[in-house]
C-alpha cells in the first residue's frame, strides 16, 4: 500500500475534531457537558461512546462508556451515581450529566465516539468554583480613644481571587462608608458595627464586628472604682478578723477563769466560847457539835467535802489577853482580878486550839 493510500485512509476515518470549550459551575450545582455526533446511524451495533477525565498530563481516566449495548458508570466510587448519558445518546446527544458537583470534578473532559472506523472527539475544560466559607471577623489593637485598631476578616476556604470589603452598618439596616484596613485616633464617630463581604466568581459570604471606644476619662474612673473597692474589700476582712480574735480571746479568757463554787445549803450556825467555861458547858457543848456533824455527814458528805475545798478555812477564835504595852498574856498566869484593878483589856485574837463548836 503507497504512502498515498494511507493518508486518504486516515482522512476517512477521521469524520471531525472539535476545538475546546470552557465551562464554569459552583460547587454543587448540576452541569452537562455538550457531545454531539453523526455515527449512531451507521452501524448502531457498533457505536462506542467513552467519556475520559484528564488526572495528569500522560494519564487519563474513564468516568462512563457505552459499549455493547450497556452503558458502564462505576469506574470511581466519588463519582458513582452522579454521572450520566443524555436520555438521546444513540440518536446522536451524548452529552454528560454532572449532579451536585465537587471540586475534584474539575479539569479537562474528553469525549469520544467510534463507529465503523470512524471517529469525533470533543473536548472540554470544566472548572468547578467555590464560594468562600464564612469569614471570621475580629479586632486587632487597642480600642481606647486616641489608638489605632485594625479589623481583619479572613475566609478559610473558596475560590481564588477572593475580594474582601468593608462596611458600616447603620442604624436603618443601610450600609455607609468605608473603613479602612488600619484606622488611626480612634474616635468615638468611628464606633459602631461593621460587616466583612467575601465574595468571588461563586458567590460571597459576610461577617459583622462591633466597634466600641473606650473614653481615656471612663479607663481612669473604672480603675478607680476598682481600687477603691478591692481597699473597702480588703478593710471588710480585716475587720472582720480582728472581730474574730477578740471573739476568740475573750472565750479563752473565760475558759482559763476558775468556775465560781456557791453552795445553796445555809452554812451551820457556830458560837464562841471561852476556854474557862465550865466542864458541864464543855461536855454539853462537845455533845452537841458531834450530833451535828453525825447529822451532817449523814445527810451531804460530798456537799460538805466541796465546800471545805472551796471555802477558805476559818481558824476558830479565842480570848486572850494582853498587858498594858500590848503583849499577850498566858491565860494560865493571869490572875483576871488583878488584870482588872490594872485596867487590862480583854480581847478576841485567832487562836488554833478548837475553841469553834457548832450546835
Amino acid at each position: 500500500m503507497s504512502a498515498l493510500s494511507i493518508l486518504f485512509l486516515a482522512f476517512c476515518y477521521i469524520w471531525v475534531s472539535e476545538a475546546q470549550t470552557e465551562f464554569k459551575r459552583v460547587a454543587e450545582e448540576n452541569v452537562t457537558l455538550p457531545c454531539h455526533h453523526r455515527l449512531g446511524l451507521l452501524e448502531p451495533k457498533s457505536l462506542d461512546i467513552e467519556w475520559l477525565l484528564q488526572v495528569s498530563e500522560v494519564d487519563q481516566k474513564v468516568v462512563i462508556t457505552y459499549s455493547g449495548d450497556k452503558v458502564y458508570n462505576d469506574f470511581n466510587v466519588e463519582q458513582k451515581g452522579r454521572f450520566s448519558f443524555n436520555s438521546n445518546f444513540l440518536a446522536g446527544d451524548a452529552s454528560l450529566q454532572i449532579i451536585f458537583l465537587q471540586p475534584s470534578d474539575a479539569g479537562q473532559y474528553t469525549c469520544k465516539v467510534k463507529n465503523a472506523g470512524q471517529y469525533e472527539w470533543t473536548h472540554i475544560t470544566l472548572k468547578v468554583l467555590e464560594k468562600p466559607a464564612k469569614p471570621k471577623c475580629w479586632i486587632e489593637g487597642d480600642l481606647s480613644e486616641g489608638k489605632e485598631v485594625s479589623l481583619q476578616c479572613n475566609s478559610a476556604s473558596g475560590t481564588a481571587p477572593i475580594t474582601y470589603q468593608w462596611q458600616r452598618i447603620t442604624d436603618e439596616e443601610g450600609k455607609v462608608g468605608h473603613l479602612p484596613p488600619t484606622s488611626r485616633n480612634l474616635t468615638q464617630m468611628v464606633a459602631g458595627s461593621y460587616q466583612c463581604t467575601a465574595y468571588n466568581e461563586a458567590g460571597q459570604e459576610s461577617c459583622t464586628v462591633q466597634v466600641k471606644v473606650r473614653y481615656a476619662q471612663n479607663i481612669g474612673m473604672v480603675a478607680g472604682a476598682v481600687t477603691g473597692g478591692l481597699v473597702g474589700l480588703c478593710l471588710i476582712l480585716l475587720s472582720v478578723r480582728l472581730t474574730m480574735k477578740r471573739k476568740e480571746k475573750k472565750r479563752y479568757e473565760e475558759e482559763d477563769t476558775p468556775n465560781e463554787i456557791r453552795e445553796d445549803a445555809e452554812a451551820p450556825k457556830a458560837r464562841l466560847v471561852k476556854p474557862g467555861s465550865s466542864s458541864s458547858g464543855s461536855r454539853s457543848s462537845r455533845s452537841g457539835s458531834s450530833s451535828t456533824r453525825s447529822t451532817a455527814n449523814s445527810a451531804s458528805r460530798s456537799q460538805r467535802t466541796l465546800s471545805t475545798e472551796a471555802t477558805p478555812q476559818i481558824a476558830p477564835l479565842r480570848y486572850s489577853q494582853v498587858d498594858g504595852e500590848g503583849k499577850e498574856i498566858d491565860p494560865k498566869k493571869v490572875d483576871h482580878a488583878s488584870l482588872k484593878k490594872t485596867g487590862a483589856i480583854p480581847i478576841m485574837v485567832p487562836a488554833q486550839s478548837r475553841a469553834f463548836q457548832t450546835v
